[in-house]
């Protein structure tokens, strides 16, 4: 009975410290993008990509951003472990002057969340 008691407190702690070894990981190959100087109305669309290094599946539930002159879209699929994701943000180049805003990834990941930046000038058509 001993015997037994022992085995079940090590397999619940084994399965315990296993569970807690599962966990993904969100990894961006960069975490700010620098549009530069660009030209109103020019395109505006960037692509933040991530990996996932952890070792279960990631998910990403929600990406926002700090102002309606960004719009995010991102991978909806689970990203499974070592493979590769996106964040597109659009930023509305019809706005004129500089460009600093955040995006906030939320995801089941080890960091739930993480904020990416973007940042530039836009030139207004009468500038060089």
């Amino acid at each position: 009975m001993k015997k037994l008691a022992i085995f079940l407190f090590v397999s619940t702690f084994a399965l315990a410290v296993h569970a807690q070894e599962k966990v993904a990981k969100i990894e961006f190959k960069e975490d700010t993008i620098d549009y530069g100087e660009i030209a109103q109305g020019s395109n505006g669309v960037r692509v933040f990509e991530f990996t996932n290094t952890g070792n279960a599946p990631l998910v990403i539930s929600n990406v926002s951003s700090s102002c309606g002159c960004t719009v995010p879209k991102w991978t909806s699929n689970p990203v499974q472990p070592g493979k590769k994701g996106t964040i597109e943000v659009k930023y509305d180049t019809k706005r004129v002057g500089p460009i600093r805003k955040t995006v906030n990834v939320s995801s089941n990941a080890e960091t739930p969340t993480v904020a990416l930046k973007i940042k530039g000038k836009v030139l207004g058509g009468n500038s060089k």
